[in-house]
C-alpha cells in the first residue's frame, strides 16, 4: 500500500491551498475542482477536512465525476490515465486538477466542461 493512502486529507489541502494562492488562484476555486471531481457538497468537504480523514476514506466516500475520465498528462513522471490503482489514480487526478488551477487554466476547461 501507498503512503499517501493513509495520509490524512487535511494535511494535503493546505499545500494545494498554497499552491492555488502561489499563482494567483483563489480557495474558492480549489474547493469548487475538489468538489467536482468528488461530488462533495461545501458540508462534506468541510468535514472531510475536520474528521482528518485518509486520502482513502476521502475517495471511499466521493462519487467520482464521470468526466474525470477526460483528465489525462503527466503528474510526477506518470501518465494518469495509465495508472493502474484506482485510488491512486483519483489521487493524481486531484494532483492534476490543482496543476491546472495553479497554471492558470480556465476553470470550464479544468471541469472538462
Amino acid at each position: 500500500m501507498h503512503r499517501i493512502f493513509g495520509t490524512t486529507f487535511a494535511s494535503v489541502y493546505p499545500l494545494y491551498v498554497a499552491k492555488a494562492e502561489r499563482k494567483g488562484r483563489t480557495r474558492d476555486e480549489l474547493d469548487q475542482i475538489i468538489r467536482w471531481l468528488t461530488g462533495f457538497d461545501e458540508v462534506a468537504l468541510r468535514r472531510h477536512l475536520d474528521d482528518a480523514s485518509t486520502f482513502q476514506e476521502f475517495f471511499a466516500d466521493a462519487t467520482l465525476n464521470p468526466n474525470a475520465a477526460l483528465i489525462t498528462g503527466v503528474v510526477c513522471g506518470v501518465r494518469v490515465e495509465e495508472i493502474d490503482d484506482p485510488l491512486m489514480q483519483k489521487i493524481r487526478y486531484l494532483d492534476k486538477l490543482v496543476d491546472e488551477l495553479a497554471r492558470g487554466k480556465a476553470m470550464e476547461k479544468i471541469l472538462r466542461g
